[in-house]
């Protein structure tokens, strides 16, 4: 893979190849995997992939931005949003032989 992207088309060869599936039902195994995921996003449950990280949503509320351009103050409406937080292990693995310093997060959310 010589781009520096992911795509979903990428994570369906990758099934074809590594497990054997047709190509119709490597792609469906995959659209079926971020479904799963998605739905249970959208019941406001968190995702946890264990060594990888955890998915949550979380509620932003209305707040006051600005048009860096026009310096304007428009409104910016309440949303939810999706965070990711590593894990330990993952951060671990990135950080691997990097020669990057090695911190340890406090966050109640790793796994």
């Amino acid at each position: 893979m010589d781009d520096k992207t992911i795509t979903r088309a990428h994570l369906t060869d990758i099934v074809y190849r590594e497990i054997g599936l047709s190509h119709a039902e490597s792609a469906d195994m995959v659209d079926a995997f971020f479904d799963h995921i998605i739905d249970a996003l959208k019941q406001g449950e968190s995702v946890k992939l264990s060594s990888f990280g955890t998915f949550s949503v979380r509620q932003k509320r209305e707040r006051i931005g600005r048009n860096p351009k026009t310096k304007q103050e428009v409104p910016i409406t309440a949303r939810k949003v999706v965070t990711f937080h590593s894990s330990n292990i993952l951060s671990d693995r990135l950080n691997k032989n990097s020669g990057a310093s090695q911190t340890v997060s406090s966050s109640p959310n790793q796994g």
